[in-house]
């Protein structure tokens, strides 16, 4: 309900220079004196763009009182301004951006609570085709209508046309899959750490990778949440509860005042970094939308970057972590990777993260090849920057909490590639009927 919200909101506001001129031309505020103006815009765009009111009592019938009026004025907007569709009422920079449209929906089947083929065979039931898994971006790319493929890069992601709304669909209401575009689900796939193995989301909300991390983990094991903001903290609390997650302490805390020392922290092995950035790779926002990235903007960025991926190296413990962002600027990617390298000497590398993944990190400094971007040109994604660091032999010395069999089984990235997408389980999870 909160992710339906803020789309409601996200909307309304991308429409609001619409919505007012329909307001003053059906003289709606003038009629519903006691009609709050934003309550209003809200109401108007829910009737006439939305998916229609889903509110009861007297808003609702306010509005459908004003209907026929509201529907003439939004034909005359058209007419005046020689467009059919609503989208093109919109100013330039409000419109939906080309990249944004061609991203598909990517779903991920949340493996705490059920599985690919469960998934799969209850999409079908649904009216949907599955195509098998996708053997390049092409065949993503050409998706359409209520046809749907296995990810070619990540063996629990499925993928949708982009148009595909499943924000109502029983599968994600009850937590059996996470809406999450792929870039963001690479982090905690390429971090990889075995189950029972102790890890730290440092910037958690809103949970997307907390949830992924606990699905690797198999629940087995313990994982560290911090975020500052209690607000964020309360709705990551409500995905993972809905998620199925266990053994992870969510805390109201700004990562920088962690203390590294503390021994309850002792085993914490591997990190996820993805600290608060730019944006600039999100293709859902329109143009206009991010913020002026200014040089000064971007300086200030990447100087707290540095000192969290700075802090996040120091935990005693840690064998790998993954530092990501959603940001094109190099002054927040490659800049701030080569500067903690340099701070650290010999004690870290820089692992060559998927090495077949299309994009990869700037030539900023020798070896920055090893981080991987993505874009939606390239991968059809949103805009990501993804480096795994993992220690080195002679920085220090495995601690005696990492699992043995960390030693045994290879780390996704590291001159390895997924396998294919899994058989069907003896055991099923929770099979959704």
């Amino acid at each position: 309900h909160v992710r339906q919200l803020y789309a409601l909101v996200s909307e309304t506001l991308r429409y609001a220079p619409v919505l007012e001129k329909l307001l003053d031309g059906a003289a709606l505020l003038q009629a519903e004196k006691k009609l709050p103006p934003q309550l209003a815009k809200v109401l108007v765009y829910d009737l006439l763009f939305g998916k229609g009111l889903k509110c009861g009592g007297r808003w609702k019938a306010l509005a459908r009182r004003h209907r026929a009026r509201l529907e003439a004025e939004l034909a005359r907007l058209k007419v005046r301004h020689k467009v059919s569709r609503n989208e093109d009422l919109l100013a330039p920079e409000q419109a939906v951006s080309p990249a944004a449209s061609q991203v598909p929906r990517y779903v991920r089947v949340n493996t705490l609570k059920t599985c690919v083929d469960d998934v799969i065979d209850f999409f079908k039931r649904q009216g949907y085709t599955y195509l098998g898994k996708a053997a390049s971006v092409e065949e993503l790319k050409a998706l359409s209508g209520k046809k749907f493929l296995l990810d070619l890069h990540l063996p629990e992601l499925l993928v949708f046309p982009s148009q595909t709304d499943l924000h109502d669909n029983l599968l994600y209401t009850s937590g059996h899959i996470i809406l999450q575009d792929k870039a963001s689900c690479l982090p905690a796939f390429l971090l990889g750490p075995v189950a029972g193995s102790h890890v730290i989301d440092a910037c958690a909300a809103p949970g997307n990778k907390t949830s992924h991390l606990a699905a690797i983990l198999k629940n087995k094991g313990q994982i560290f949440a911090f975020d500052v903001d209690p607000k964020r903290v309360a709705t990551m609390n409500t995905l993972l509860t809905r998620a199925g997650v266990t053994g992870c302490q969510l805390a109201q805390q700004d990562f920088l005042t962690v203390d590294p020392r503390d021994p309850k922290y002792s085993r914490v092995t591997h990190i996820l970094l993805d600290p608060s950035c730019s944006g600039s790779g999100m293709v859902t926002r329109g143009p206009g939308q991010e913020a002026a990235s200014s040089a000064e903007r971007l300086q200030a960025l990447a100087g707290f970057q540095h000192r969290v991926l700075n802090h996040a190296l120091s935990f005693p413990a840690l064998q790998r972590l993954v530092y990501s962002t959603c940001s094109l600027h190099q002054e927040e990617n490659e800049d701030v990777v080569q500067a903690v390298l340099q701070d650290w000497g010999s004690a870290f590398r820089l692992v060559t993260a998927f090495p077949s993944w299309p994009c990869r990190g700037l030539a900023a400094f020798s070896g920055a090849e090893s981080c991987l971007r993505a874009s939606p040109a390239e991968t059809l994604t949103h805009g990501f920057f993804v480096a795994v660091l993992e220690r080195c032999r002679e920085g220090a010395a495995a601690p005696s909490s990492l699992p043995a069999v960390a030693k045994e089984s290879p780390q996704p990235g590291e001159g390895t590639e997924p396998g294919p997408a899994p058989k069907k389980r003896k055991r099923k999870k929770q099979q959704v009927k």
